[in-house]
Parts: C-alpha cells; sequence; structure tokens
C-alpha cells in the first residue's frame, strides 16, 4: 500500500485540489500520476471526511481510467450478493438500497439473483430509513448513490468510505487471484446484464433571476412533457413532487410511494431513463441521463460503448441542454 504523500498531512485548505471531492476528476490527479509511476492495480481516494470515495483502474487497454459513481457501485452490489450466494450466507430476506438516480443495473441483477432492490430519494438518510423500517424483517445488505456514496451493512448508517475503501480493496483482490482486473468484471456484468451507461450534468442560472428560470423550466416539463426525446416516445413519465407516475399513452396513473420531492423521470421507449432535480439551495439543476443496450460479447464493448456515448449526447442536444 502507497500514501499520496502531497496528501497524507490534512489541510482544511486543501492546497493540492481545486475541489477536494473524488466526484471532480482534477482531484484524484496526483494520486492517479503516483499510480502510473508505481504500475498500482488500484487507486482508492476520498474526500476529507471519509464518506465518498473515487477509484481508478486499468482499462482493458491497460490504460488508468477513473470510474463513475454507478460502475463502483454496480461492481461493488454484484462482489457482495455473489460472495453471500457463493458463501451459502443469501437469504429470502436479502435487500439492497439505491437511489432514484442511481443506475439501474443494479435493479436487474438483484432482481435475478433473488434479492429485493429499494429505490429511495437522492441522500442516505433515506436509505437509513428504509433499513429502519425493515428491521427485524428483512436483512440489509448493501446501499449506494451515484454521487461516490456506499453503505456496507448498517453498522454506519451513513455513506461511508471507510467501510467502502476495504470492501473495495477486497474485491479488486479477489477479482486480481482470479486473474481479471476490475475493469474486466464490469464489462463480465454488462455482458451477462446488459451494458448502462450513465452521465450527469449539472446546469447553474446565474443571477437574480437564476431559481425562477429553473422553476419555469420544471414547470414546462410537468405542464407539457415532450413526447419524444432524440426520436424515442416518451412512454413514461415519474412526478415525485405530485408522487404519481403517468403513462404517457393511455393517462393512466399509479401512486408512488415515496416522499414528495421536486424530481421529473422521463422513461423513453427505448428504454432510456433522464432525471431532472433541482438544488434546495442553489440555482442548479442537475440532469441524469441513463441509456441502455445489450452487449452481446465483450469484444463488443467499444463500439456499444462509443453507441451510448452518442445516444447520451443526442438527448443532451434534443432537450437543448448544451
Amino acid at each position: 500500500m502507497h500514501v499520496v504523500e502531497e496528501q497524507a498531512t490534512p489541510d482544511g485548505n486543501f492546497p493540492t485540489v481545486v475541489y477536494p471531492n473524488p466526484e471532480e476528476a482534477e482531484a484524484m490527479s496526483i494520486g492517479l500520476k503516483k499510480a502510473k509511476e508505481l504500475d498500482a492495480a488500484l487507486l482508492l481516494g476520498t474526500d476529507p471526511d471519509s464518506d465518498r470515495v473515487g477509484i481508478a483502474v486499468k482499462d482493458i487497454k491497460g490504460e488508468w481510467t477513473l470510474l463513475n459513481g454507478n460502475q463502483t457501485a454496480v461492481l461493488l452490489f454484484n462482489y457482495i450478493i455473489e460472495g453471500r450466494k457463493k458463501k451459502g450466507l443469501a437469504g429470502p430476506t436479502d435487500f439492497v438500497g439505491k437511489t432514484i438516480v442511481t443506475s439501474d443495473l443494479i435493479d436487474v441483477f438483484a432482481a435475478q439473483n433473488g434479492v429485493n432492490c429499494y429505490n429511495v430519494l437522492t441522500g442516505f438518510k433515506w436509505i437509513a430509513d428504509m433499513i429502519r423500517l425493515k428491521e427485524g424483517k428483512e436483512k440489509f445488505i448493501c446501499g449506494g448513490e451515484e454521487s461516490y456514496g456506499y453503505m456496507i451493512g448498517d453498522n454506519v448508517r451513513d455513506k461511508d468510505a471507510v467501510a467502502s475503501v476495504a470492501m473495495i480493496s477486497e474485491m479488486a483482490a479477489y477479482a486480481r487471484n482470479e486473474g481479471r482486473s476490475l475493469y474486466e468484471q464490469l464489462i463480465d456484468i454488462y455482458v451477462k446484464y446488459g451494458f448502462y451507461k450513465e452521465q450527469l450534468i449539472s446546469i447553474t442560472k446565474k443571477g437574480m433571476k437564476g431559481a425562477e428560470e429553473i422553476a419555469e423550466m420544471m414547470r414546462g416539463y410537468r405542464e407539457a412533457p415532450p413526447t419524444t426525446i432524440n426520436g424515442s416516445k416518451v412512454v413514461k413519465l415519474y412526478d415525485y413532487e405530485l408522487q404519481q407516475a403517468k403513462d404517457l399513452a393511455t393517462g393512466k396513473t399509479e401512486p408512488i410511494e415515496l416522499p414528495r420531492s421536486n424530481v421529473l423521470q422521463f422513461i423513453l421507449e427505448d428504454g432510456s431513463k433522464i432525471s431532472a432535480r433541482p438544488s434546495g439551495t442553489e440555482p442548479k439543476i442537475k440532469f441524469y441521463f441513463s441509456v441502455r443496450q445489450p452487449l452481446a460479447d465483450k469484444k463488443d464493448f467499444d463500439k456499444v460503448n462509443a453507441l451510448l456515448d452518442e445516444r447520451i449526447q443526442a438527448i443532451i442536444k434534443d432537450m437543448k441542454l448544451k
């Protein structure tokens, strides 16, 4: 194990980074340089209060790449679920938790492995609340969100980079013992369950009218939702403020059993999902994009990856977000 010496001594001014959050690629840059020099197997970086963790691994071409929060969550959840099965620890009451904007790939492999997967609003307080509600009835295994936070077991009922770093390290060591990298493991998951790719963009509306502009944007989506996005029909609208999901073809609605939140989700006919979530504290709105495609063989990874990237960019362009 090697430590990045430039970042080993606590300093509240965070002189080595612009923003001390592993979600930002720049915050991992010094560690990435050292990992390359050492020819390391894995790079791990947490934020100052050790609740988020970012990782970097070598891809199939041997080049270092930063994994996003969804990819790390997929690897962790899959490793823990598979590991419990192999050790005979899996039970019918096992469940995992994730937020509504975290990769739906987790829902897919949880279902195929007989594990309940519950979706909650953004924020680990909601995962902790779900654990409390199910205590004594179901067994919590792990939880996570796309913003680089993970919860291993229910001892610390918040995102916890300390336990996550330990589990990610174990997961990487296990893969290495089997002659595979974490990146190869991720591709294997895509082949087995489908290739899901996610991207987040954040839009800030400056000035006195910034908050008004964002409110108007959300109002427009609610009152006149798009019928198609990037040529694919919008088939369902989830409105967490109204606590209802609406089938746009039939007009039929069903309740959403979650607390009110100013979030909208558009589900497209091709399986894509777009989520819009304004900040509650600043004039900013986040858009989460999720697209998917079957991956028949790992040799097709680059081609399908490029295709999904193009689809996300086309969605962003069609929605006039850039």
